[in-house]
Parts: structure tokens; sequence; C-alpha cells
């Protein structure tokens, strides 16, 4: 147990020595009585005193003032080694409450938001740089100073020591310093009897906020708190990941289109702390003697068209970071042939080059093709196999982890309202429901699209379900909108088009199946939403 105790007195008003103390005594009643007892009988005044009790040991610290009958500090620490149960006394030069104010004082200082405290009379008791320059305050010291009488376009912090808070509260603020723009929140601060005693103001500048808010939703280096999910196949996937992200050794992702394969690579780069580029490559999208070219470089006058310096290889732009080598189950087998080489080698050979490149270029591998099943066919080397499967990492497919499906669909909602500048909408939980019942076979890809095709068709802050379209959902409402007369296309919204659609699609499992609850079923959504959806289109069930 640890306790603290503080008290502090004004002193009186002599220009006289002060003495700090610290004494340690073996822990008993009285001890605090005995010491202001020697104080008092030595003439002297208390200034501040603090008490900690710890391990049956109780450490006093006491700040004191001689006044003129007082005795040398000397004799006054002979006066206090005589109280019974002191087990050491020693001078010191700040108070524990004076070391606690000046680190507090520091935090406070370096921080990059305004903080402006003032006490219940209005008089500021602390302001901190940023603060000034925000409210344009120039005067060298503003402590103790009442606010009021300082240029201020609000009084909101006024009003917190009537016990109101305010939160979010914009600023524009001009002074001869610039335009300062920022967010405001104060809070009155009480004692242990409820009684308001402070009030504190913290500004935040809108640009810290929008560069915090771009750097979330579009990170220029991808880490692993960047990767989004908690449920256990995500969380074990990020763990091995993390844990072989320092080596050197090839690494192999395995999952299927869509998981965010990529992701991991750049997450697994940048826990690497190599000094190199993170280079990504798809190897299926290139041909075998462009694959090759890039890979590798080439050396001047190699073929008709190449560059007349030559090139250099993505191997050597990535040399001591990371090369991406993405769809690897796509890559031709004389390419693989070549790849298998740098990686017992450790260098390279342009193409028409004589030269060995050595390259410190860590690799890491991806596909969501099945290579053992490739293997047995001739389509990929087995020995190539072994090379790159040494740190295999699955990442898990979105349908392994619906859990995860509420985080992802607000990150992908807050990326969207960036973009268009408006704020993030919300998904009804008709629309959440629809979601986790889907099976997701283009994964978080799909998820994106989905959730940024449903932003768009919906005219409202909620998102509802006829405004998650799967991409067989599309297909069936382009169909429907195709054999709908002229004159009902020009006289519907496509919300309307879509509820129509949807209340279509409802009436005919109804009439499929024998309950609503085998329909909801077959429709891939809860009991719940399908009941909302019956009441929300008037549909009558015999």
């Amino acid at each position: 147990m640890f306790m603290l105790a503080c008290l502090t007195l004004k002193p009186a008003q002599y220009n006289m020595t002060t003495l700090k103390l610290k004494l340690l005594f073996t822990d008993r009643k009285q001890i605090i009585e005995d010491i202001t007892k020697v104080i008092s009988l030595n003439n002297l005044n208390i200034i501040s005193m603090e008490v900690e009790n710890k391990n049956s040991q109780t450490q006093v610290y006491i700040e004191t003032r001689s006044s003129n009958n007082s005795p040398s500090p000397g004799k006054t620490i002979e006066s206090l080694d005589r109280i019974q149960d002191l087990i050491a006394i020693s001078r010191i030069n700040s108070m524990p409450l004076e070391i606690r104010e000046k680190r507090l004082k520091v935090i406070l200082d370096s921080t990059s938001d305004g903080i402006i405290s003032i006490d219940k009379n209005q008089y500021i008791t602390f302001i901190n740089p940023v603060a000034k320059q925000m409210y344009g305050w120039d005067l060298p010291k503003l402590t103790g100073k009442k606010i009021t009488d300082l240029p201020m376009e609000n009084h909101d912090l006024l009003d917190c020591l009537e016990g109101k808070s305010f939160h979010n509260r914009k600023r524009n603020v001009i002074t001869r310093n610039g335009r300062f723009q920022f967010f405001s929140a104060g809070i009155p601060i009480m004692d242990s009897t409820g009684e308001i005693t402070d009030a504190i103001e913290i500004m935040r500048d809108m640009k810290q906020i929008k560069e915090l808010v771009n750097e979330v939703t579009s990170p220029s280096q991808f880490t692993f708190s960047d990767i989004i999910g908690t449920s256990a196949p995500i969380m074990d996937a990020i763990g091995f990941a993390q844990k072989i992200a320092g080596s050197t050794s090839v690494v192999s992702i395995r999952g299927e289109s869509g998981t965010g394969k990529e992701l991991f690579a750049k997450a697994i780069h940048a826990q690497s702390k190599r000094s190199g580029k993170f280079v990504a490559v798809n190897c299926a999208a290139l041909p075998e003697s462009l694959l090759e070219s890039e890979l590798f470089g080439y050396e001047k006058g190699t073929f008709t068209g190449a560059k007349k310096n030559g090139k250099q290889g993505l191997f050597e732009i990535a040399d001591k970071g990371t090369l991406f080598l993405d769809e690897i189950g796509d890559m031709p087998l004389g390419a693989q042939a070549k790849i298998l080489r740098v990686i017992q080698e450790k260098s390279i050979r342009r193409i028409g080059g004589i030269m060995e490149i050595p390259v410190d270029t860590r690799i890491i591998t991806a596909t969501s093709r099945l290579i053992e099943e490739m293997i047995k066919e001739n389509k990929f080397r087995e020995d190539l196999y072994y090379r790159i499967n040494v740190l295999p990492i699955h990442v898990p497919p979105l349908k392994n982890r619906y859990t995860d499906i509420p985080a992802l669909t607000d990150h992908f909602l807050s990326r969207i309202a960036k973009q268009l500048g408006s704020i993030p909408k919300k998904l009804s939980e008709a629309a959440m429901d629809k979601l986790i019942n889907h099976n997701w076979p283009g994964n978080i890809r799909e998820l994106k699209n989905v959730i940024e095709r449903g932003s768009i068709i919906s005219d409202k802050d909620i998102i509802d379900a006829n405004a998650i379209l799967f991409g067989h959902e599309i297909e069936k409402t382009i169909r429907e909108l195709r054999l709908s007369p002229v004159s009902d296309l020009q006289s519907m919204s496509l919300k309307e088009k879509v509820g129509k659609f949807e209340k279509k699609i409802l009436e005919s499992a109804l009439t499929q199946y024998p309950s609503i609850r085998k329909s909801a079923r077959a429709l891939k959504i809860s009991h719940t939403a399908m009941l909302n959806k019956i009441k929300k289109y008037g549909i009558s069930i015999k």
C-alpha cells in the first residue's frame, strides 16, 4: 500500500533561510506531532510537508523557513535527529510536489495541443506555449492574470466554472501570428467534495486532426496496427507475421484472392526495419520475357527498344529492402528457375550481361493457388517450393472472420467519407445482418466494393439493407430495370427500383418455403431482418 499526504501552509513574510529535509522513520503514531513540536521549539515556520507511508515505514518531506530567532540549519537537523524511531535524515533540493509539478509542466509544454486552466476566481493557473500562440497572447507571463482581462472572443471556459462542459467547438482565431483553426474542449475540475475548483480547456489544431485522419484512412507506411480485425484467425496470422518479420528468410503468404496478402507483406517489411524499398510485382500480369527484364534488368543494346544505358531490375531496386512477388504461382517455369538461383546465390545477372551483381533483397511471395497441386501437374518447381515455403503465413478468408466485418465496414465508410469530404454513414441493423450472412467469395475486396456501392446508392445517413447489393443482385437488378417500361424508369428513383426488386425476391422466397424462418435462411438473412422487411414492404403472409 502507498499513501501520500501533503500539507501546504502560507509562508510567513521573512527574508530568511529555507530548509528542505527528508526524514525516514519506523512507522508509529505521533510522528508528525513530534516533528511539528521540534519545528515550533526552533522558531521555524512550516512551508509545506508531505508524508508517505510504505512497508511499515514513514517518510516525511518538510520545507521550513527560519525566523529571526531560529537556530542554524545544522542545529535544526540535530534537534530533529533526536526524535524517536528516526532512521535517517538528509537535506534535499526539491520537494516531491515541486518535482511532480516541474515534470507535469515539461509534459504539458511539449504537447502539440493547446492547454489552459483557470481557478474558480477566473485567474490563469497554467497555459502552455501552444495555447498562447493559438489565442495570440504574446505576454511573457500570463499565469496569475484574470482571463477576462485578455482578448478572447468566447468565454466558454468560464461556463465550466458553473459546471458546464463543451466538446469539439470549432474555433477560428486571427492573430498577428496568423490564422488558427482548432477544435476546443473544456471540462470543470472538482475536488473530493464535488466543489468546482478549476476549469481546463484543451485545443487541437484542425490541420493535425486532418493529417491524423489521412494517415489512418490512407497510411503512408502500412504496419500491423493498420490491419483491421480482432478475430482469432487474423490475430494468429498477425502474431506469426510479427514474430518472423525481423528475419531474412523467404516468407510465403497464402490466401484467397482479396484477403489482403500484399498488406501483410508491407507490414512485414515495415517491421523488418530494412533500409531499402518495398517493391511489388504481379507475376501473373506480365509475360515471361517482360517479367524477366523487370526482375533482373538488362544491359545496354540487349534488344531493340531497350534503353541506351540499360536498366536496373527490381531485385537491384529492392536491394536492402523487400521484393514482393505476388501470384508467384502464375510465374512461368523459366523465370522460376532464375528466382531459385537468386535465392541460392544472393546475386543476379542482367539480361545480356556477364557480371554477377550481389543483392541483399528479402523475398516475400504470395499466391492464391494450390502450389502442391501445381507441383503434381509439373506447373511449379518443387525445389523452388521448398525454398519459398520456409515461413508460410495463411491469411484467413473473410468467411472465417465474420466478427471483423463491423470494424472493416466502419473503416471503409470513413475512407469513403474522407474522399467525399462528408460525415461517415452508418449501417442499419438489417444491412449489417445481410453482410454477416453473406459468404464473401471475393473477401475484403468484395466487402469494400459492396460498402462503396451502398454508400453511393443510399441517400440517407443510415444505409439500409436494400442498398447492400452483391454481384449477383446487381445483374438481376439491371435485368429487372431493362425489362421495366420507360415511364416506370423515369418515375422511380434507383432506391425505389431496388426496393421494388427486393420486395419481389422476398415474395418469391415466401412462396417457395413453408415458413418465414426458412425463407430467411434461404436468403441468408436473420429472422429479425426478414420480419422487418415484410413489415417494411407490407407483404401479406398467407
